[in-house]
Order: C-alpha cells, then sequence, then structure tokens
C-alpha cells in the first residue's frame, strides 16, 4: 500500500471515530474565548464590599462562646454581614458557628429569611429571591462548605449558596455558568464530575486525533495539483 493511500485510510477513518469530539472541542473552545470568566462566575454582579473597623471591647470571654472553658476557639474573624455585626469563631472540634458580637448570642445556622439577606446584599439585582433550598450533598454545580442555602433569583437562572454555619457566600451559579460547565464536561470528556482532564478516554482520543491530523497532513502534497500554465500564456 503506497503512502497516499495508507494515509488516506488513517485519516479518514480516524477522523469518522472522533469527529463527533472534535466538534465538540471547537464548539466548547469558541464558547470559552467569547464569554469572560468573570461573567461566568457572576463576579460582575457582586455588590463592592466597604471594609469597617469594628469594635471588639464587648467581647466577652472567648471560652463562653460554647459554654465550654475548655473549647477555645481556634481562629476568630469579626465582620459585618447583612444580619449586623458578627464574629466566626472556628473551632477544632466542630463547624464554624456565627455569634452576635454585643451579645454573644449564637446566630447559626441561618435560617432561610436570614440567608436571603446575605444573598441580596451580595449582588446588584434588584429583584427579590424566589426561594431558598437547603443543600446538605454535594452536587455537580456545587462543592462547597454544606449545609449551605441555595438562594434563587429570577434574573438569569442565578442562585446564591450562603453557608449556612457562617453566613458566607461561597458560589454562584447562573444558567450561563451551567452552560459553560456542561460544554466543559463535554471538552474534557469527563461527564460525571466535570473536573477530571488527565483520565485514559481523553488521552486516547486526543492520540487519535493527533494521527490523523497527522495522516492529513501528510496526504497535502498528494491532494494539491498545481496545473503547468498554457503555452500560449507563457513568456517568450
Amino acid at each position: 500500500m503506497s503512502l497516499a493511500r495508507l494515509a488516506s485510510f488513517v485519516h479518514k477513518w480516524l477522523a469518522l471515530l472522533v469527529g463527533i469530539q472534535i466538534v465538540f472541542w471547537v464548539v466548547s473552545g469558541l464558547f470559552f474565548t467569547i464569554f469572560p470568566i468573570q461573567q461566568i462566575r457572576s463576579e460582575n454582579l457582586i455588590r463592592p464590599s466597604q471594609a469597617q473597623t469594628l469594635d471588639t471591647a464587648t467581647l466577652a470571654s472567648l471560652a463562653s462562646l460554647r459554654g465550654d472553658q475548655n473549647a477555645l476557639p481556634t481562629k476568630l474573624t469579626i465582620e459585618r454581614r447583612p444580619i449586623g455585626q458578627v464574629v466566626v469563631a472556628e473551632f477544632a472540634d466542630a463547624s464554624p458557628i456565627l455569634f452576635d458580637t454585643t451579645t454573644l448570642q449564637r446566630l447559626s445556622p441561618l435560617s432561610a429569611e436570614q440567608a436571603n439577606a446575605v444573598a441580596r446584599a451580595h449582588v446588584t439585582l434588584t429583584s427579590a429571591p424566589t426561594g431558598a433550598t437547603l443543600v446538605t450533598e454535594e452536587t455537580a454545580e456545587y462543592r462547597g462548605a454544606l449545609p449551605a442555602w441555595r438562594v434563587q433569583f429570577p434574573d438569569g437562572g442565578l442562585s446564591v449558596y450562603v453557608a449556612q454555619n457562617t453566613g458566607a457566600v461561597t458560589a454562584r451559579r447562573s444558567d450561563l455558568w451551567r452552560l459553560y460547565d456542561t460544554l466543559w464536561a463535554l471538552h474534557i470528556m469527563d461527564w460525571q464530575n466535570h473536573e477530571d482532564f488527565n483520565h485514559p478516554l481523553i488521552i486516547i482520543v486526543t492520540t487519535i486525533t493527533l494521527l490523523s491530523v497527522i495522516a492529513g497532513i501528510v496526504l497535502i502534497p498528494y491532494r494539491i495539483r498545481f496545473r503547468a500554465r498554457p503555452k500560449s500564456l507563457q513568456s517568450p
């Protein structure tokens, strides 16, 4: 079999084998270049926050935060939140807990109404949330801190995730993000977790695609024919 016939055979059948995946790569790659990652992450909707000086003089004994003299917090963060001035207390043996800085009254776990307030203050949208759902398990859409409230807005299918224990916004998911995530899963061929791009399947398909491209390059000299100029047009 001549080199041209061998290259033609390899190019044709390997291209047919991986053709659909090549289309996915091109379409998803084009999508990735059109939409900025900041828009995908809804960073353009985040309301600017202003740092504030907080008074810590009213904090009582640190040990009293859990009512256990032997359970001191490993870390304290004092912040201004939409639900008020809070202290985030982190313990070695438990999830973080929110307390009011003045009364040291425990605020977490946050209610749906409190999560709505946090989400509304986080984004610049003028519309009110349409609902809040408590998420207790990881999903393809969300793998952040659990449990968390999924606060839904009507604009662009935006969902704002608020950690129930800390009141922090841990993720934003919109319809555009979901489309991006679907295309990313097709791009890296990880249709379940949408994360692994080092698995054997994509390596095999990429290798087959490379062989098809190389075969196509080998065919170029055999496919391009240059016609000789007619004698009547040649210079004397």
